[in-house]
């Protein structure tokens, strides 16, 4: 029998180093730390959130979609992506039964409608998009409208392993949210390679750890990446991310694109600072 040479713990440790380095050089080639915000147009690019809640609709979420907004025009981002907690996730009237399914589309939608009002008065883009849940597992879905999800009732009874491609098929991009996330109320991890285009690398309400494991998972499948902040608290969330580009979206489909092609940067903000947390 042949066994390797024995290494002593020096040779382990340059071992260990070289493979954190190698493992960590993907979010460190596509990373931009930015200096805290508190003015308009920090960045000569333009800025997007990608993941954000608003209240009533997101049953989680702490701020209005008038606070939000603002919140994030005063930032000087170009634009903003509503991405509500969907019927299967904490929408505020999930419970309610009593509602048709068309209806609590059509108020899952009102919190972006209204969005869109208050973004075309201050100016600022608002785009649409969807967190699809399932047990503690999210995933934000770009690319289907209002118009869609009220066609589409059956997605409500079918299992994400189908639900997943079959979104991908009508033209949606599927990216997973958080995958590696830890919670109480999480009793597994779930992945689901063969549904999703792409892997939110960067989440700014998640640790180091799990931003990782989600970084290792896009490039061990190649999947594209994106970065979002999960804002739940609008102007008192420390920490926020998202993606930037040297020319501003045309429209979703134009997002879509580029997070498939690769071009967009992601970059965070840490506002710890000037919120009083340091």
């Amino acid at each position: 029998m042949r066994y390797a040479p024995a290494c002593d713990m020096e040779d382990i440790a340059k071992i260990l180093r070289a493979s954190v380095f190698v493992l960590r050089r993907p979010i460190a080639e596509r990373l931009v730390t930015v200096a805290p915000a508190g003015r308009k147009k920090v960045s000569p690019l333009y800025r997007y959130e990608t993941h954000m809640h608003t209240s009533p609709v997101s049953a989680c979420a702490k701020k209005s979609v008038r606070e939000n907004v603002e919140f994030y025009r005063s930032l000087g981002y170009d634009g903003i992506f509503i991405t509500n907690h969907f019927l299967d996730g904490n929408f505020y009237l999930r419970k309610n039964t009593e509602i048709p399914y068309e209806e609590k589309v059509r108020l899952f939608c009102a919190d972006y409608e209204e969005a869109v009002k208050i973004g075309e008065e201050v100016g600022i883009r608002v785009f649409f998009g969807a967190e699809l849940s399932y047990g503690g597992t999210d995933f934000l879905v770009y690319g289907l409208e209002k118009e869609w999800f009220l066609a589409h009732p059956e997605i409500m009874e079918m299992q994400k392993s189908e639900e997943l491609p079959f979104l991908m098929s009508e033209g949606a991009l599927v990216v997973h949210a958080h995958p590696f996330r830890e919670a109480k109320y999480i009793d597994h991890i779930r992945l689901f390679p063969r549904g999703i285009h792409g892997v939110e690398v960067i989440n700014a309400n998640r640790t180091p750890l799990e931003n990782e494991m989600a970084e290792i998972y896009a490039e061990k499948y190649g999947f594209c990446r994106t970065a979002g902040t999960d804002n739940h608290l609008g102007a008192d969330q420390a920490h926020l991310a998202g993606m930037e580009s040297e020319t501003p979206l045309r429209d979703v489909a134009d997002f879509i694109e580029r997070v498939k092609e690769g071009t967009m940067r992601i970059f965070t903000t840490d506002r710890s600072a000037e919120l009083g947390l340091e």
